[in-house]
């Protein structure tokens, strides 16, 4: 009996999306793994999964909240801080029902309360809470918004490359058009107004009318970290041209060059004076920073400038889902609203913040220059985010082997790695890279007691990769 439903039957704009973070190398890394095999998941942004540790006030509140009888317990007031149980109580008096019970599409309104809070601290002024979305990560809101923006094939949002697929597979999704503007490689992986407009130019004289703009900042998978000045650009060219501006801040709170600092594209459309009414959706997660509760999905996006009418059929978009899961949302409060000076837990939420960052930046540091002193292999500063993303000048032999096994060039270095080291990356070819050029992306989230090895690791294979295809 025939199928209804077979691969030629389906949705097509499902077939036609890719995601190559959980791609092939993804598939063969897991094959390996069951086969006993050791393997470093370098892939993704998962912090956790290499080892590192929750911070102990977050997990505190949320076990309380979790299981309100501790409360009733005369244990919790030993083993449990006086602004834990606070703060755990609090959230049990906002949360009616507990983190069982549905909450309010947008989600949890004092949770909220305490993104607008956080926001105002970070950027000078107070959104109105009816402007921010609380969800399951930030990839579920960047998917709401660009569902709530895409009309038909005709409209086209101008993504970087390389980017992080999931714009250009939930645009594919939307049946809208990518349309692919270049970072500069020879410039930090800069964005150029020029490149901007030869991308939105292309667009409009194949038909379509480009009607977003994507700026990951920092940057993932290239991690550098705009400039205001830069970033003042970008915000008055999107009001020239009237684009919507989609601005992927989820890496805000890792920035390592002494040379940078994070400032929020709010920020800047506030002080400009031309463009202070620029429409942005900005997107924000507790997956990344110090926090890397990825397992947990929680996330917001802020609506700036966005029509209320708009926002209103976002809002009944989001109740299609009922709401977004209750422990992400207390997540995404406690990373807004931390224990702060004075408070019982301060001492120790200092101590495992700024460990986990002054570790991050020196791993960030050791990659780049490890990965720059490889034959033929050129690497930028990892300014911020979580990734390097090298350049590799791959052998002609090379590039006919791959072409013989049906791969891409940075597809069969990247699967001879996993093959020889058991380190998991991704090729560039899955972000996007100009045409003749080889990259891939390596996560800087191994352990810093791991990285004399992983660093060697990556330098003993290219050589023998090198040496074997020259």
């Amino acid at each position: 009996m025939s199928s209804v439903l077979r691969l030629e039957t389906m949705n097509p704009y499902v077939r036609k999306a890719q995601y190559a973070v959980r791609g092939r190398l993804y598939s063969a890394a897991l094959e390996r793994s069951k086969a006993g095999l050791p393997v470093v998941y370098t892939n993704i942004g998962n912090p956790h999964g290499l080892g590192q540790k929750p911070i102990t006030f977050f997990r505190q509140v949320v076990a309380i909240v979790n299981y309100p009888g501790l409360l009733e317990d005369e244990a919790t007031r030993r083993h449990f801080p006086e602004d834990v149980i606070k703060r755990a109580r609090l959230y049990l008096n906002h949360f009616k029902g507990g983190t069982g019970s549905y909450q309010d599409s947008r989600g949890n309104a004092y949770i909220r309360e305490e993104v607008a809070k956080r926001l105002e601290e970070r950027d000078g002024t107070k959104p109105d809470i009816s402007s921010i979305f609380l969800t399951d990560g930030a990839s579920a809101g960047v998917s709401r918004c660009l569902q709530a923006l895409i009309q038909g094939s005709a409209d086209a949002v101008l993504t970087p490359t390389p980017q992080y697929p999931i714009y250009a597979a939930a645009i594919n999704l939307f049946n809208g058009t990518s349309a692919e503007y270049y970072l500069d490689e020879q410039k930090g992986w800069g964005l150029d107004l020029d490149e901007l407009d030869r991308a939105r130019n292309k667009a409009h004289d194949s038909g379509g009318k480009v009607r977003g703009l994507v700026v990951i900042n920092p940057g993932n998978p290239t991690g550098q970290c705009l400039s205001e000045k830069n970033m003042l650009e970008i915000v008055e060219w999107c009001k020239r041209k009237k684009v919507v501006l989609f601005a992927d801040e989820v890496y805000q709170e890792n920035v390592y060059s002494s040379g940078r600092q994070f400032v929020s594209f709010r920020k800047v459309i506030s002080e400009s004076k031309q463009a202070s009414d620029l429409e942005c959706f900005s997107f924000h997660t507790i997956s990344k920073g110090m926090v890397g509760e990825c397992g947990h999905r929680g996330g917001y996006f802020h609506c700036n400038n966005i029509d209320p009418l708009v926002r209103n059929e976002i809002y009944k978009l989001a109740s299609t889902t009922l709401c977004s899961n209750t422990t992400g949302e207390m997540l995404v409060g406690l990373m807004s609203n931390p224990p702060r000076p004075g408070d019982p837990s301060y001492e120790l939420y200092h101590l495992e913040v700024r460990g986990i960052y002054e570790s991050l930046r020196r791993r960030a540091k050791m990659l780049a220059e490890a990965l720059g002193k490889m034959q033929g292999v050129t690497c930028n500063a990892v300014e911020g985010a979580l990734y390097a993303f090298p350049r590799i000048r791959l052998p002609h032999r090379a590039v006919v082997a791959a072409k013989a096994a049906g791969v891409p060039a940075d597809t069969y270095y990247c699967l001879r790695l996993l093959d020889e080291t058991g380190i998991c990356t991704v090729p560039g070819s899955g972000f996007g890279q100009q045409e003749g050029t080889f990259h891939f992306r390596t996560t800087i989230l191994a352990q810093e007691e791991d990285f004399d090895y992983l660093t060697q690791s990556f330098q003993e294979f290219h050589a023998r990769f090198i040496s074997e295809y020259s």
